[in-house]
């Protein structure tokens, strides 16, 4: 099931965005840098549209959508005003099982109901081919708070409004959404 996450539950998600990032198996001296990115806050939660998996009891999995009333700058980078995904982490042991992509979807959804026509994703590096699965475009690389690394900017489908997001997802393996439906029963 995909809920509204509840601010009493930032901790889980802190946890899940340090452990799907460690699915990549990067440096331990990245997590420091990648704190105040990777913690979630209630406030954080109380400000953002915020959304979980779960089975059962379990969050499995969230994404956030962030509004970006003016541009700012993150880390020397300049980010657009407009609508961000910010995150979208699953925990490793249910990597490849279809949550992703329904959160994807979900997504999508969301962003149809409250009329938004465009949609930044600054991608890991290592998630970059699931977004172009999901029929985002690759846009250019932005700089990282990594030193010597960069980060991937992606937009569903170029741009094109998202309302036109209603076609069938290229690329989206049914298959593994019918693993997805199976799971929460």
């Amino acid at each position: 099931m995909i809920r509204p996450a509840q601010l009493e539950e930032a901790e889980i998600l802190t946890e899940i965005s340090f452990t799907a990032k460690g699915y990549w198996k990067y440096p331990e001296g990245y997590y420091s840098i990648w704190d105040g990115e990777l913690t979630i806050c209630p406030d954080y939660i109380g400000s953002n549209d915020v959304w979980v998996y779960e089975i059962g009891l379990e969050i499995l999995a969230y994404y956030s959508l962030v509004a970006l009333k003016e541009e700012i700058n993150v880390g020397g980078i300049a980010l657009e005003r407009g609508h961000w995904l910010e995150h979208m982490f699953v925990r490793p042991t249910h990597i490849g099982l279809g949550i992703g992509s329904g959160l994807f979807v979900h997504l999508r959804d969301r962003c149809i109901e409250q009329k938004i026509n465009e949609l930044n994703i600054l991608s890991d590096p290592n998630a970059r081919g699931f977004y172009q699965k999901m029929g985002c475009s690759y846009v250019q690389e932005f700089p990282s708070t990594i030193v010597d690394r960069t980060t991937p900017h992606l937009v569903p489908y170029s741009r094109i409004p998202v309302t036109l997001f209603s076609t069938p997802l290229r690329g989206v393996k049914t298959r593994n959404l019918e693993n997805v439906l199976k799971l929460e029963t």
